[in-house]
Order: C-alpha cells, then structure tokens, then sequence
C-alpha cells in the first residue's frame, strides 16, 4: 500500500485541538485496557461508520445485501437524522466512513450528506460498486467534498468479475472510475483519494497483476488487494484463494481451515470506532452486518448516552474476558492493531 502525501496532509488538516486531545484520550484508555484487563473507555469515538442504504444492485455471494438475507429492517438513511447526529458527534469526530452494507449511491440524498459532513471539518470516505458513477454522478462526487473513494474491482474481465460481483459489469465499473479521474483534473481537484480494491479470491487471483496494470492506465491514485471474509470456511470453500498472503485461513493437517488470526482479548477498531445503521442502530463493528449486537438506539438516545451505556460497557467487558467467544470476532482479521503497533 502506498503512502500518498496529500491524502495524509489532506487528513491532518481536519485535526482540531479537541480532536487531537480526543485521540490521546481514546488511546490511552485503549492501551490502559490492554495492560490492565479491564475495559476502560475514555473520549469518543475518533471514526463511525454511516450506514446510507441496505439496498445493493449486485448479489455478491458473501454479502447479506447482496444474498438479500438481512433479518433486520432494510432502507435508507434520511438526512434530518444523519445532520442531526453528526452535529453531535463532529467536535471530536475525525473520519466518516460512508458505508456499511449496501451501495452508497443508491441513496438518492448521498452526496448531499457526504458535502454536510465535508462542511463540518470530517474526513469523508466511501466505497462503491461505480455501476452509478455516470458523468454526472462522477462530477457530483468531486463536487461534494468527499475526501476517499473505494472502488471494488474484483476482476479485470467479465467472465471473471462475475464470478463474485453477480450481475455487475467491469466495463461500467471501469467507466466509472474514469469519469472521476477526468472530473478531478476537470476541477483540478485533489479529492477524492481514488483507489481501486481488489478482493482476492480463488476465481480472480490470477489477475492481480492485471489489475494493477488497469490502475495504472486509468490513472487512479492507487490500487489495494484485501482479503475475503468467508462464513463456512472451515471445510474449504472454493472461494478460498490458493495464494497464503491473501487469505483469511490456514490449512490444518487434517484438512480443515482455521482462521490466522489468533483473537488477542483486545480490539483498537472497538476502542475508536463503530456503526451505525441506516436506522439508527449502534453495532460495534462491521463484522456485525446483521446489527445482531445493538448497543444503542440513536432513535430513543444521544450518542453520547449510548457510547457510555451499560449496553456497551457489558460488551467491552465481554471482549476483554473472551472475545473468540463473540461470534462477530470469531472471523475477524482486524480490530488489533493500532498506530505504532
């Protein structure tokens, strides 16, 4: 992954005194809880992700928008509710991630939210399908502030793309990505930071070095290869790629796969961040896509209620104690590390 300075120095420029006091406290209480064992939570948090639809265009085989497999409630995230709750968390708040299930862009108040949350000093990040980055779309999206945009690509042809991205097409994914590269030297623009990701796996391994080639070509600032959560890995599944640095899980002598990581009792991402839904849900993670773990209710609570209720103290104590006994950390490879780690 490539370090770019003006992403970095865009970042910074958000930093506030009250941010920066906020960020020390959130890691020393990070740090204290990993000393100690005991769950300990000061400031709030530094990132939150906003959930702006459950509703996706594509059926990608590993995600409950895409399986349409959602128990809980599915819609849009209104934009009274949305600026109401980031006028409450802005004076601490630093990064906006816009999105957790579903695709951004079909909110039709999107990029309206992206440009309030812009205006209030956050850094603003999504990630999208671009089947909707039409010209159009694509100026807008440079227009409203947004500071980071993540492309899915998975795949540099059709036969392949599809094999994950079910119903989606490459060519409008790759027009999309081209549209905002001309619109940002349109505008002359440095925002947003435009990265093509790559999940890697088993049907689509073979064309990492494709893609970063597209990514050269199209002229996008960077190209990101991650790896695929899988639900019934244990017995092997054929999405599992046969690369060892791109996936999740190991082999085991007998022929079953265990997860690599090895579930620590400590977790940065809880510590600093969590979720909300579209309506109103506060999860603690994005490995919580069925919001199975509601902490809070934004719709009966204030942020700030809900951040430091006992709903949410019980699970920081509950991740301490054991956390490969939360089934939402039980497939995680995430949440450990921390700047400096």
């Amino acid at each position: 992954m490539a370090f770019n300075l003006n992403d970095s120095l865009n970042l910074f420029s958000k930093l506030s005194l009250r941010k920066i006091w906020n960020a020390g406290l959130v890691l020393g209480s990070y740090y204290l809880t990993r000393i100690s064992g005991k769950p300990i939570q000061w400031g709030m948090p530094l990132s939150v992700s906003f959930e702006p639809t459950t509703s996706c265009n594509l059926r990608c085989p590993e995600c409950p928008s895409g399986l349409r497999a959602f128990t809980r409630p599915t819609g849009m995230l209104n934009k009274d509710f949305f600026r109401q709750t980031i006028d409450e968390l802005a004076p601490e708040l630093l990064y906006l991630i816009f999105y957790f299930q579903g695709e951004p862009y079909l909110n039709p108040e999107f990029l309206e939210m992206v440009r309030y949350a812009s205006q209030k000093k956050i850094y603003t990040a999504t990630s999208t399908n671009a089947h909707y980055l039409t010209d159009e779309n694509a100026r807008k999206t440079v227009e409203s502030g947004l500071d980071r945009l993540i492309i899915s690509l998975d795949g540099t042809t059709n036969d392949v793309y599809r094999q994950y991205r079910i119903g989606g097409d490459i060519d409008k994914v790759l027009q999309g990505a081209r549209n905002i590269v001309k619109w940002k030297k349109e505008l002359n623009s440095k925002t947003p930071y435009v990265f093509f990701q790559f999940l890697v796996v088993k049907p689509n391994e073979h064309q990492i070095e494709e893609a970063k080639q597209l990514a050269k070509e199209i002229g996008v600032d960077d190209i990101r290869f991650k790896t695929a959560q899988i639900y019934d890995y244990e017995q092997g599944n054929p999405l599992i790629p046969t690369i060892d640095k791109y996936s999740r899980y190991a082999l085991q002598a007998d022929g079953t796969y265990n997860i690599k990581n090895k579930l620590s009792n400590h977790c940065w991402k809880m510590a600093h961040a969590c979720v909300i839904t579209w309506d109103g849900l506060v999860v603690p993670c994005c490995f919580d896509k069925d919001a199975t773990h509601q902490l809070g209710d934004l719709k009966n609570a204030s942020f700030r209620e809900v951040w430091k209720s006992a709903a949410y103290n019980n699970f920081r104590t509950k991740l301490v104690a054991s956390r490969k006994n939360i089934d939402i950390c039980a497939n995680c490879s995430d949440g450990t590390k921390v700047w400096g780690d």
